[in-house]
């Protein structure tokens, strides 16, 4: 009988591990990742599977259908059950029948379609899909944003165990961290924290968001799509999220590391002012 420890998180499972480490060989037992093919199916219908972490994924289904246009509000979803099997994960998400209608149609006009490209569209016209403009008068401080950054970390327990994840938080105005996500995917840890922040009704414009890759076109477009008027990103961004972020008027920051950051867009939204500075 195998002694396989039960996993502390959901998300990660242990293999057995062979190698070298200060000069030495050896053999272990190791956390890793859990990395699973996610159906999500409206009304019955198959509409996309995506590679994901195997936890919060109501939060996925809500947040998933909420940035891809599939849904206008969370009060368009009905049910969201789970399945699953040897393959993966099925998220069965009932929906309000015109969303559905309006998800039909848009399948029609993709039948036929092969190789990879953005999900959902058929056209370069749709491949970056317009928003309308934040109203928002939302300002931050400079030191909450690299206050919440500096904090997150600690807050990533699935990276701690795997060292193979992404997260991404969402934080009030003062920098506290205030609801966290993590996944094998930068893009379904941000789905997930946006899915969290409906199904908990939290008033999302009041603060921001922080997450632990670079900072990509579907990152601003789901960040503005939230509500969310300020995206701050550790590593780089896109020629394209700046000019998404731009237009759409979501205040953008990458390389956000100890006391340094850049503002790509929207700087007005941020104080610069330290009060801990001579």
């Amino acid at each position: 009988m195998n002694d396989i420890p039960l996993p502390p998180l959901a998300g990660c499972r242990a293999v057995p591990v062979t190698g070298r480490r200060g000069q030495r060989p050896f053999e272990a037992s190791d956390w890793v990742a859990e990395e699973v093919p996610v159906a999500l199916e409206y009304n019955g219908v198959s509409h996309a599977v995506m590679l994901a972490s195997p936890a919060d994924l109501e939060d996925f289904a809500v947040g998933f259908s909420l940035t891809e246009g599939i849904v206008g509000s969370r009060s368009d979803i009905r049910d969201i059950e789970t399945s699953r099997s040897a393959q993966g994960i099925t998220l069965h998400i009932s929906m309000a029948p015109p969303c559905f209608a309006a998800l039909k149609e848009r399948r029609r006009s993709l039948t036929g379609r092969t190789g990879c490209g953005l999900c959902g569209t058929d056209s370069l016209a749709s491949a970056v899909r317009p928003l309308p403009p934040l109203h928002s008068e939302a300002r931050f401080d400079a030191s909450a944003v690299l206050g919440a950054m500096a904090g997150l970390r600690e807050q990533q327990p699935l990276l701690g165990l795997t060292g193979a994840t992404h997260a991404a938080a969402w934080c009030d105005a003062q920098g506290q961290i205030k609801l966290l996500r993590e996944d094998v995917g930068r893009h379904n840890a941000l789905d997930k924290l946006i899915g969290a922040l409906q199904r908990g009704e939290l008033a999302a414009g009041s603060g921001f968001i922080v997450v632990t890759s670079r900072a990509s076109y579907e990152m601003v477009h789901k960040s503005a799509v939230a509500g969310v008027a300020l995206l701050a990103a550790v590593s780089g961004v896109t020629a394209l999220a700046v000019e998404v972020a731009q237009s759409s008027g979501v205040t953008l920051l990458g390389f956000v590391r100890g006391a340094d950051f850049s503002v790509y867009a929207h700087s007005r939204r941020l104080n610069l002012d330290f009060p801990d500075e001579a």
